[in-house]
């Protein structure tokens, strides 16, 4: 911990050497449009080399204080970015030409330093504050499926997952999504929850996109590429801004429950004091009624497809939960206990709050200190290994970060309170073993409950009883369910309450009050070193694992882990700026894993200024999770393990156990000499032999290495094109592997398998584990993204993205490979005018994708076909400048053609809105 302690002091201790007294002189001016000669809001007017930065207002106008001379940089979206010097206090009136808006775009992600879209090393998208105004979508996150590369699954109207490049899962752990530099996941989730915690979109400046490994320089959550959402600056953005949106979804959605209402309310305020001391405060509340998950296809793996369907008496539906439980009975086939349908159990009223102030004080005009703090609290489903409802779930974060022209220094920590979440799968288990009755009409206690409500069931059956039909299913389920509680019964209610409050197998109710804390900083050597470019950093970061023993095994105890990592990056122009190389390489350390590398090489060649050709060659690793790490959960007949080596010390799994394939072997065999009479010794020294010591490595480090070539420029004056082609090979995926232990050795001395262990496997001495590890496994993909931007007279804008990707799993084992989850094609079209006349605009998205098998754990790794889908979403705006107020009228998939994103999830249709904006910043 202490050389942790002295990397934070160095870095402050060179932030305090920036600090210096300069002469400062106010600098007043006007930014007016070169054609229409009318004067642009919103107009970024910064201090080329320091943090003084301002922001036009509606009159065009601007002024900010700096030591003289100064370069000023101005740039707004949809012009082209100019330079201009300023040797003295004097009032500016400068022009600005539209041009293709990414000809001036800058973006941070790709090297952590500011570059040109178009000079960047590696493939990257970007949303800016236009683009985020003008989407159709019902929001900014929901917005970005129209990206290329993107892929995107709802488990809820609050949650959305996003992912790049394949392996895509509803929480996405190998994707990194950042706020202002801040990690947003709820570090006992192990995940981003999509934007339920993130800014409201009356906040968001830019939203930045990188499909594929970012490791070199992000660390291990970027494995599969990342999205860096940057807010308002206070200073930059100043006045008060609002906006009131009302909306409606399930419509026509075939529940007869009608349609329901959205409201989403946000505000924010911003003041700049003297370009010194600036503030801002958001609010926002979303409140509506979740998408309802409602499919209920039998998808029993224990009954034949053909026999499928509502007449199958152990019939196993997708979103009715405690049918799983089911048994095979004597003389009658396979029966399933009655379940409870999603719509009882979960909680479809849903809502985000979010909360956020920051602070901002320029130290001096090349030094600035920030606090921002937010709270975020909400309620969405979510679709793992089951539907879960993250009810209540509060998200605190709290950021310092230092920021010189040259470096940054940040610290924060994220911390999650979840007390009234739970799994809806388990409810409705646990609910169905409160009421059964035995032969008697007494009810039975819980253990006891399914065993007695399958004895009703046979005994009903088999006409074992008086005045009920033998041999009907129907009538058999209606006996064993006498009894049984009703949903919107005050019985029910009192039930599922009882059991949410419960937590750990006995219920249905999770706690978790992990947290994290993260101190990071990096130092551009660039304007001293003058020969190349130079920028390292590093990062430390300690979990705090918290959940009362419910998940890990932390109960009375202080469970934490720690990593860190540290990089470099070298560029250099050469041929008079035609060529850039850049070099980056990153070490992290995991205190459970060993330590990596990964380092990134890329060229970028521009033989003019609007033709540039690119090639990389990136790695990156994704260690596990802590939950991967850390679980220890004992379900009965077996215990799930998580990999860390301090998390099995004592138990024996790892060193002392046989593989599973083996065990039933053995036991099989053993079976069959028993039935000829074969005295137990014999028998199990007969066949003792086939088992099999197991060799489970402890877990460690997913790993790849991608390749990737690349073109963006300018054809014509007004169509710019882009294109990347990529190819990634993978290893040491993370797996589960089961495991048999014995208490004694399993083998002897000699090398054989030990009698006395294979004796104790066949009794109450044996156990069984889920173990988490690695398979060698590797496998490849590789694919293709190319867009167009059309820039059409008149404001007129057409965009267009066509994405192909292609799996090749070779000779892998598809049981040691993580599922693909990626559909083979996907492609995007926007069209839209921000500026049909004076007050009115219009936006039109289509995005279309095909079919593909989802596979989850939701299904226990069963497939599920995602149908091919489209959506259209369109949004038509009309601005009211006397009352600097925009009224925007908009759809998401407007066709209300109900869709499903992820098999399990609910089905998504149409959400139609109204909204007010209102901007003092009024563009």
């Amino acid at each position: 911990m202490k050389k942790h302690l002295r990397f934070v002091m160095l870095l402050f201790c060179i932030a305090a050497s920036q600090i210096a007294v300069a002469q400062s002189a106010k600098i007043r001016g006007q930014i007016i449009d070169n054609e229409s000669q009318k004067p642009l809001s919103g107009v970024s007017v910064s201090v080329k080399g320091k943090n003084t930065g301002a922001v036009t207002n509606s009159e065009g106008s601007f002024e900010l204080n700096t030591s003289l001379p100064a370069t000023l940089v101005i740039s707004l979206v949809g012009y082209a970015r100019q330079e201009v010097e300023a040797v003295s206090d004097q009032n500016l009136k400068v022009n600005l030409a539209p041009a293709i808006e990414e000809l001036s775009q800058v973006v941070v992600t790709a090297s952590r330093v500011e570059e040109s879209i178009l000079r960047s090393p590696v493939s990257i998208e970007k949303m800016d504050s236009r683009a985020i105004q003008q989407t159709p979508s019902a929001n900014f996150y929901d917005g970005l499926i129209n990206m290329k590369s993107l892929d995107m699954v709802t488990s809820s109207l609050t949650y959305k997952q996003i992912n790049t490049r394949g392996f895509n899962t509803t929480g996405n752990s190998r994707f990194l999504q950042l706020v202002d530099g801040v990690d947003n996941q709820p570090s006992g989730l192990g995940f981003a929850m999509g934007n339920l915690f993130g800014p409201h979109d009356i906040d968001v400046e830019s939203a930045e996109l990188i499909p594929g490994a970012a490791s070199a320089l992000y660390g291990p959550i970027a494995f599969n590429g990342m999205l860096n959402t940057r807010t308002k600056n206070p200073f930059e953005y100043q006045g008060l801004s609002a906006q009131t949106k009302f909306g409606v979804n399930h419509i026509d959605d075939g529940t007869g429950l009608g349609a329901k209402p959205m409201y989403d309310l946000a505000i924010r305020y911003a003041k700049a004091f003297n370009n010194r001391f600036a503030f801002k405060v958001n609010a926002s509340y979303l409140k509506g009624t979740d998408w309802y998950a409602n499919d209920y296809t039998d998808i029993d793996p224990n009954t034949p497809e053909a026999n499928r369907g509502p007449n199958n008496p152990g019939k196993n539906q997708l979103n009715i939960y405690g049918d799983e439980v089911a048994q095979t009975l004597p003389n009658i086939g396979r029966v399933s206990r009655t379940g409870y349908e999603e719509k009882d159990l979960a909680t479809y009223g849903v809502y985000s709050l979010k909360l956020n102030a920051a602070l901002h004080y320029r130290i001096t005009d090349k030094l600035e200190a920030i606090y921002q703090g937010n709270f975020n609290q909400g309620t969405a489903q979510y679709t793992g290994s089951n539907r879960f409802v993250i009810n209540d779930f509060k998200f605190i974060q709290h950021k310092l970060e230092l920021r010189g022209s040259n470096f940054y220094v940040r610290a924060y920590t994220n911390q999650e309170l979840s007390t009234n979440s739970y799994n809806t799968r388990a409810l409705g288990q646990h609910i169905n073993r409160t009421w059964v009755k035995d032969l008697t009409g007494a009810t039975v206690s819980p253990d006891k409950a399914d065993a007695a409500w399958f004895e009703r069931y046979a005994a009903a059956y088999n006409g074992a009883l008086g005045g009920i039909v033998s041999k009907d299913h129907n009538a058999a389920r209606t006996f064993a369910d006498q009894g049984r509680i009703l949903p919107g019964s005050s019985e029910f209610d009192s039930a599922k309450d009882a059991l949410i409050k419960t937590r750990g197998l006995a219920g249905a109710g999770i706690l978790s009050e992990c947290s994290l804390r993260h101190v990071e900083g990096m130092y551009d050597f660039s304007s001293a070193l003058k020969i190349f470019n130079l920028q390292v950093g590093g990062n430390y970061r300690k979990y705090f694992l918290k959940t009362g023993g419910t998940l890990f095994d932390d109960k009375d105890k202080n469970l934490t882990n720690e990593e860190y990592g540290v990089f470099a990056q070298a560029s250099k122009s050469l041929w008079k700026d035609h060529l850039k190389i850049t070099l980056s390489g990153r070490y992290d350390k995991n205190e459970n894993f060993d330590g990596r590398f990964t380092p990134r090489a890329s060229a970028v060649f521009s033989p003019t200024e609007n033709h540039h050709f690119r090639a990389s060659y990136q790695t990156g690793f994704r260690n596990p999770t802590v939950s991967d790490q850390f679980i220890k959960l004992n379900v009965g007949p077996i215990i799930i393990l998580g990999g860390a080596p301090v998390n099995s010390q004592g138990l024996n799994a790892y060193e002392n156990s046989v593989t599973i394939a083996s065990f039933s072997a053995f036991a099989n065999a053993f079976g069959a000499d028993m039935q000829k009479g074969t005295p137990f010794p014999q028998a199990v020294a007969n066949n003792k032999d086939k088992l099999v010591k197991s060799d489970v490595p402890y877990i460690k480090s997913e790993k790849v290495k991608s390749y990737e070539i690349g073109y963006k420029g300018l054809l014509s004056k007004k169509l710019l094109f882009d294109v990347n082609y990529y190819y990634s090979q993978y290893t040491d995926f993370m797996i589960n592997t089961v495991v048999a232990r014995a208490k004694s050795d399993i083998l002897l001395p000699d090398g054989s398998v030990n009698p006395a262990a294979a004796a104790e496997l066949l009794g109450a001495d044996r156990q069984l584990f889920q173990l988490y590890t690695n398979a060698a496994d590797q496998v490849s993909i590789q694919g293709v993204s190319a867009g167009l931007t059309y820039s059409l007279p008149r404001n007129f804008r057409l965009s267009g993205n066509a994405t192909w990707i292609d799996f090749n799993i070779g000779d892998a084992d598809a049981n040691n490979i993580p599922a693909f989850n990626t559909p083979e094609w996907k492609s995007n079209v926007v069209f839209g005018n921000p500026k049909l006349t004076d007050k009115l605009g219009f936006n039109i998205a289509w995005h279309w994708q095909s079919s593909f098998d989802w596979y989850g754990t939701f299904t226990e790794m069963r497939p599920g076909k995602v149908q091919a889908y489209n959506l259209l979403d369109a949004q038509i705006s009309y601005r009211i400048p006397s009352l600097k107020t925009t009224v925007k009228i908009g759809g998401s998939n407007v066709t209300n053609k109900y869709i499903v994103q992820a098999y399990g999830s609910p089905a998504v249709g149409g959400l139609y809105y109204v909204s007010l904006n209102f901007d003092q910043l009024f563009r």
